[in-house]
């Protein structure tokens, strides 16, 4: 009868542990799935503040292109990044690249940068700083409409000269109480079309990725 019955607690105890790791791995997937699809949201949101869905018709976050090594240093990039490519029946229209300066007054500031195919900004947004609340985050579109001032302007309609902060001869504002933020922000912004004059031919000559044709929109 002992024997019986630590063979029906053993039985037990183990129907129980697998029942529990089914359900701990069941709950793991799905809180693993709704990061997934939170970051998702979040960085299509950012893509399509760039390149409205007006403008395109494919999946901005699956067609990418990887940046070239060579050119990690002039966008900033430690481990390289992905280029979101923007495409209209299957024609390239702009490049969204990721860029980040570490002239920042508190750090970092990683942004990402749309370029129209001619080479004008389509948009710039703010993903990451430090920035002194009040102050520097300004840079972030959701504290001013700074960041805006770029939309349109190109190494060819702008003189370099322009490319700097009032205060230093250029046209764009400065903040009351910091300088250094913009100032960053500016010449990381040049350095990007630097790197697009550069590249843009190879870029947007490689072939579309395959299942990239729909816009992929994430339902909210």
């Amino acid at each position: 009868m002992i024997i019986k019955s630590i063979s029906s607690n053993s039985i037990a105890l183990a129907l129980f542990a697998l029942v529990t790791a089914l359900v701990l791995s069941s709950v793991d997937n799905l809180t693993r799935d709704k990061i997934d699809y939170a970051e998702r949201l979040a960085a299509q949101r950012a893509l399509l503040e760039i390149v409205p869905p007006e403008r395109h018709n494919n999946d901005l976050l699956l067609d990418t292109q990887p940046v070239p090594e060579a050119f990690w240093s002039i966008l900033g990039l430690i481990k390289g990044g992905n280029i979101h490519i923007a495409r209209y029946n299957g024609e390239p229209i702009a490049a969204i690249i990721p860029s980040v300066t570490a002239d920042g007054y508190s750090g970092d500031i990683a942004m990402i940068i749309g370029v129209n195919s001619e080479g004008t900004i389509a948009g710039v947004r703010v993903v990451q700083h430090k920035e002194t609340p009040g102050l520097g985050d300004k840079i972030d579109l959701k504290k001013n409409d700074w960041i805006l001032a770029f939309n349109g302007k190109s190494l060819s309609n702008t003189a370099r000269s322009q490319w700097a902060v009032k205060k230093e001869e250029g046209q764009f504002d400065q903040f009351t109480g910091a300088t250094i933020t913009p100032r960053a922000v500016i010449n990381q912004i040049v350095a990007t079309l630097d790197y697009f004059n550069q590249d843009s031919d190879r870029l947007f000559n490689q072939p579309q990725k395959k299942d990239t044709n729909s816009t992929g929109q994430v339902e909210q």
